[in-house]
């Protein structure tokens, strides 16, 4: 599992997170998503630890610090959820008034 960091600054680095995080344990792994047009990070990362005990520290002593200038908002990391398909309708509504005709 891992613990989810929100509210980050953009100008954030995985050697930053790393360094924060190793005072719980030790850091397997850091993630900062990007965005795709732009690539600049998003304001949020996840940070994997060696086991849940150093992952539980971490979140009490860092959820709600005040870091970089920004209040942390830290938690375990909820899996992500299937991204599929909705269905194929993409949204629209019913077939029957896509030109909004409506009744007569």
């Amino acid at each position: 599992m891992s613990v989810y960091i929100g509210n980050l600054s953009y100008d954030v680095t995985e050697d930053d997170l790393k360094s924060v995080f190793a005072e719980y344990g030790n850091v397997r792994r850091v993630q900062i998503p990007t965005d795709r047009e732009t690539g600049r990070p998003r304001g949020f990362a996840f940070v994997e630890m060696e086991n849940d005990t150093e992952e539980e520290a971490a979140i009490e002593a860092l959820d709600g610090a005040e870091w970089m200038g920004r209040d942390l908002k830290v938690n375990k990391a909820k899996p992500r959820e299937n991204r599929g398909s909705s269905g194929g309708r993409g949204g629209r509504g019913d077939r029957r008034n896509r030109f909004g005709g409506g009744s007569y």
